[in-house]
């Protein structure tokens, strides 16, 4: 059986994705597809870059043709409005017409349930940064095939300002904190959609970073008590890369399986693939 060919859409524009790959070697769909390979080195993944208007396919490529889709993060706000924005929301609604199987991590969930008639707002509760604290699945979600394999509650990798307002009809919430809903999932036209607030594909690395590009924004937020804090919370993100059971690091930031076993972070779309896209690849062969 031949490989799953993904499609990845990577949320960010341009500027955010140089910025990207000057600190860390790869942009946000480059880094997402790396994951993906990790998982399944068979995987064909295809980045397209609708923030830029970029949305073209291979030669004799359609969306029907793929396996599977999935929704990078990215630094906007969806209800900024405006065409980078639009022409995502337009691409996912295309992609749930093709009936490919979606899955969105954090602007991807956004995206996903903005283009199905939900809402997504500013959260409240302010900014969730580094890893999502104590996500407990719903009973709905210790069924569901997206959280097969995970602990009832586990942390995650997470970077997010928004969050969903309300749920597109016939949606059902998956996992929560006291800080948002965490994952959901639905069927909208012919595709069906799994979406998770936080970033399973992120190594320790890539939070690292997303500290150091945000910079004195989190200083400001009362993430870190100066610049040095924050550029020490970095060079420990890199030691976690190295060493992700280092047990002081782990004491230090609370962090169980669900992010220092790679296999556990990345339950969320290994399950996805196994359960989505797998059968879709038996059903057009």
């Amino acid at each position: 059986m031949q490989g799953p060919r993904i499609l990845v859409m990577d949320g960010n524009v341009a500027k955010l994705r140089a910025r990207q790959r000057e600190m860390l070697g790869y942009d946000s769909g480059e880094g997402y597809r790396r994951i993906l390979n990790r998982i399944d080195p068979a995987i064909t993944a295809d980045i397209v870059l609708p923030a830029d208007a970029d949305i073209s396919l291979p030669a004799g490529v359609s969306l029907a043709d793929y396996d599977g889709a999935t929704m990078t993060g990215s630094a906007l706000n969806i209800y900024d409005g405006g065409p980078a924005i639009e022409r995502q929301v337009s691409l996912a609604q295309a992609v749930f017409a093709a009936g490919v199987p979606f899955f969105g991590s954090c602007w991807g969930l956004q995206v996903g349930v903005t283009a199905a008639g939900g809402r997504v707002h500013r959260n409240p509760l302010g900014r969730e940064f580094g890893f999502a604290r104590r996500i407990e699945l719903t009973d709905a979600g210790r069924a569901h095939g997206l959280y097969a394999g995970k602990p009832p509650v586990f942390e995650a990798p997470t970077v997010h300002l928004d969050s969903i307002a309300v749920l597109p009809p016939g949606a059902v919430a998956l996992a929560h904190n006291d800080v948002s809903l965490q994952a959901a999932a639905f069927v909208c036209q012919r595709g069906t959609f799994w979406g998770v607030q936080y970033h399973p594909e992120y190594d320790p690395i890539d939070i690292g970073a997303v500290a150091e590009r945000y910079g004195m924004r989190l200083v400001d937020e009362h993430f870190f008590e100066d610049e040095t804090a924050l550029h020490d919370f970095a060079a420990e993100m890199k030691r976690l890369q190295t060493n992700p059971r280092d047990p002081v690091l782990n004491w230090k930031y609370g962090l169980g399986p669900g992010v220092t076993d790679e296999a556990m972070r990345l339950r969320e779309l290994s399950n996805w693939l196994k359960a989505q896209v797998t059968p879709r690849i038996r059903q057009r062969n």
